[in-house]
């Protein structure tokens, strides 16, 4: 006999995290008189639109039981590729814009290849790759900033009216990758598999599923994603920031922690992520309108990563 509607919602991975957003909106609605207003939602949103989108890429790996820590690293290269090939080499912007997309794709294969032809645990795979395209960043960009971008480059930071409220075209683009991945993730067979790969990859390899081959698609398709991020990332700022990204690893982790995701893979919602992106982004702004220092928001970001963890911990715990 099915269990009722509402046990079902409690039961889902992205149950607590939206109770913990809602309730996060109305402790600070209630504190503050700008936060439920149009134009603060739609600041939240492009202030977590890029670690957003970097936090999707993520989501897929650790789904895989493993770990991105390059992420970020690569959303820089793959923005400072895009911009100087199009401002410095001159190229056409949508031959430069895919020459980034590639680019990041290309980490992302290099990895998967790594974890999976070496037996590399992902964690080393990725700290070492973050510490290549990180000085690979550096020398490329000499340490310069790229301006004077094409509007190809920056159109994702436009605005549209939406009511009284302005939207960014990125924001939107933000949103429909979370819903192109949730439908993916929940209702094709490859997302079946990916969740199988991430429960028992021997398992996974006995009912048939080529598991080195999807774990190389999967890290590629991050890849990729991170690129998509380096876009948003340069059209938001419109510039091409060598600097950039430097934190936006962990972010993303402590999004898709946040998200219910867990950290053994195997189990968690892709909008549950975009829910724990959300939160991060949230208490951001609302302990920043209630004139709390930024350190205080660090800490208080860690102490429900941790609190994250520790829930994820004891409910594997109980369903042993």
């Amino acid at each position: 006999m099915q269990a009722p509607l509402p046990r079902r919602l409690i039961s889902t991975p992205v149950a607590g995290p939206l109770a913990a957003l809602v309730l996060a909106c109305l402790f600070f609605g209630l504190n503050t008189g700008q936060f439920f207003t149009g134009p603060n939602f739609s600041l939240i949103i492009q202030q977590v639109m890029v670690v957003g989108t970097l936090a999707i890429g993520q989501t897929l790996i650790i789904l895989t039981a493993g770990i991105d820590l390059a992420c970020g690293a690569i959303m820089a290269f793959g923005g400072i590729v895009m911009t100087k090939l199009a401002v410095d080499s001159g190229l056409p912007p949508l031959l430069a814009l895919s020459a980034g997309l590639a680019v990041c794709a290309g980490f992302g294969l290099v990895n998967g290849l790594l974890v999976t032809r070496i037996s590399l645990p992902p964690f080393i795979v990725t700290l070492g790759m973050l510490n290549v395209v990180f000085a690979l960043t550096h020398i490329y960009s000499d340490e310069q900033t790229v301006t004077e971008l094409p509007a190809l480059l920056t159109f994702l930071g436009q605005t549209f009216q939406l009511g009284q409220t302005n939207v960014t075209y990125g924001s939107l683009l933000t949103i429909l990758l979370f819903l192109l991945f949730a439908y993916l993730l929940g209702s094709t067979a490859w997302g079946r598999h990916v969740y199988a790969l991430g429960n028992s990859p021997e398992v996974a390899r006995l009912t048939g599923i080529r598991t080195n081959r999807l774990t190389v698609g999967v890290y590629t398709l991050a890849g990729l994603v991170y690129g998509i991020a380096a876009l948003l990332l340069v059209s938001r700022t419109g510039v091409g920031d060598p600097q950039a990204g430097q934190t936006d690893n962990l972010d993303s982790i402590t999004a898709v922690v946040l998200g219910g995701t867990s950290l053994f893979g195997g189990r968690g919602l892709v909008l549950g992520t975009l829910v724990g992106a959300l939160i991060v982004g949230v208490f951001r702004n609302g302990l920043q309108l209630m004139g709390v220092p930024s350190i205080y928001q660090t800490l208080i970001t860690g102490v429900l990563v941790i609190l994250a963890v520790a829930v994820d911990q004891l409910s594997r715990r109980r369903t042993r």
